[in-house]
C-alpha cells in the first residue's frame, strides 16, 4: 500500500480575508492529518515560490480567500511549479474574483442579474443609481467592503468624500428584495440549495453576519418549490461550467417571490471552510463530511485547471 501524497495546505495570504483563511487552512489540515496524509501548513507571503521548492509537497490545498489566492495569481505559481493543485485555476480564479466581468458573461449567456455599473469613488456628487443598492468592490470576496444603502439614505462617503481603501473601482448594484439563497457545485454537480437569514442584529447578509457568532441563520434544504431548486441548481452548474471553474464552487442568489425573481450574484471559486462556512453544511446535508469533502477536493486536485 503506498503513502499517502504530502499536502501543503496553503493560507492566510495578504488580502483582508487573511484571518478567515487561517481558520479555513487550519480546519482543512487537521481534517487531512486525521485521514493518514502528512501536512505542511504554509502561511503564503510573497516569498511562496521558494517556500514552496523547500517544502516539496505533493500537492497544494488551496485554502486561500481574496486577492493573492483567489484570483488566478497563486494558481499561476503553482502552475510554473507544475505542483497540482485544487479549486479551479488561473483562468477560472480570475474571472470569478473581477465581478464586473463575471456578471459581463453571466448576462451574455443569459444568466438573471442585477443592473449593475463600476463607478469612481472620487467626484460623485449624486446617486450612482436609484436607492436601494448596493456597494461593493469589485474583486474581493466575504462581503468584504460590502455596503448597502437604502431608500431614502444619502449617499454613501465613500463614493464623494474618499475613505474607499481598495485599489478598483467600486461596482454598484441594484439591491434585490428578497431571500438570500446559495448552491454549491462540485465539478459540475450542484447540490441543495441552502437559505441564509441574517439575525436580526445585521442589516444583511454581510461580513458579519458571516463571520460572526449567530450572525446568522442556515436553513437547509431550503423550503423553496421544486422549481425554484431547479432552477437555482440550473443556474449555478452553469454559472461554474461557464466560467471553466473545477473542483467546489459556490454560487450566491436573491429570490425575490414578489417581483424579481431568481437573481444570480455572484460565483465563489474558494468557498470558506471555516466552522461557520456554507459549503461544508449543504455537502453535508447529502451525507459528506467535512473530512470527506476535504479528501474529495485533494484527490480532484491537478495542473492546468
Amino acid at each position: 500500500m503506498s503513502a499517502k501524497p504530502h499536502i501543503a495546505v496553503l493560507m492566510g495570504g495578504w488580502s483582508p480575508e487573511r484571518e478567515i483563511s487561517l481558520i479555513s487552512g487550519a480546519g482543512c489540515a487537521n481534517a487531512l492529518r486525521e485521514l493518514g496524509y502528512t501536512v505542511s501548513e504554509v502561511d503564503v507571503g510573497r516569498d511562496l515560490f521558494d517556500r514552496l521548492r523547500a517544502t516539496k509537497p505533493d500537492i497544494c490545498f488551496n485554502a486561500l480567500h481574496g486577492a493573492g489566492g483567489e484570483d488566478g495569481v497563486v494558481q499561476g505559481v503553482l502552475e510554473m511549479l507544475q505542483i497540482p493543485y485544487t479549486h479551479s485555476g488561473v483562468r477560472a480564479s480570475a474571472l470569478a474574483m473581477d465581478k464586473d466581468l463575471s456578471k459581463k458573461l453571466f448576462a451574455a449567456a443569459g444568466l438573471p442579474v442585477a443592473p449593475w455599473l463600476l463607478v469612481g469613488i472620487e467626484g460623485c456628487t449624486e446617486h450612482p443609481m436609484p436607492p436601494p443598492y448596493v456597494v461593493k468592490p469589485v474583486n474581493q470576496g466575504s462581503s468584504v467592503g460590502v455596503l448597502l444603502v437604502r431608500a431614502g439614505q444619502d449617499m454613501p462617503d465613500v463614493l464623494h468624500k474618499g475613505g474607499w481603501s481598495f485599489d478598483s473601482p467600486a461596482m454598484v448594484e441594484a439591491y434585490i428584495a428578497g431571500r438570500e439563497l446559495t448552491c454549491a457545485v462540485l465539478n459540475g454537480t450542484p447540490t441543495q440549495i441552502m437559505e441564509v437569514q441574517p439575525a436580526a442584529s445585521n442589516d444583511f447578509y454581510d461580513y458579519r453576519a458571516k463571520y460572526d457568532d449567530d450572525g446568522s441563520h442556515h436553513h437547509v434544504p431550503a423550503d423553496i418549490t421544486d422549481d425554484i431548486k431547479l432552477e437555482i441548481q440550473t443556474i449555478a452548474a452553469r454559472a461554474h461550467t461557464l466560467l471553466g471553474c473545477r473542483g467546489a464552487t459556490r454560487a450566491d442568489f436573491r429570490y425575490d417571490e414578489n417581483g424579481a425573481g431568481v437573481v444570480l450574484l455572484e460565483l465563489n471559486t474558494q468557498p470558506g471552510m471555516t466552522p461557520m462556512s456554507l459549503v461544508p453544511e449543504m455537502v453535508a446535508e447529502q451525507g459528506m463530511s467535512y473530512a470527506q469533502l476535504v479528501e474529495w477536493m485533494v484527490e480532484d486536485a491537478s495542473c492546468l485547471r
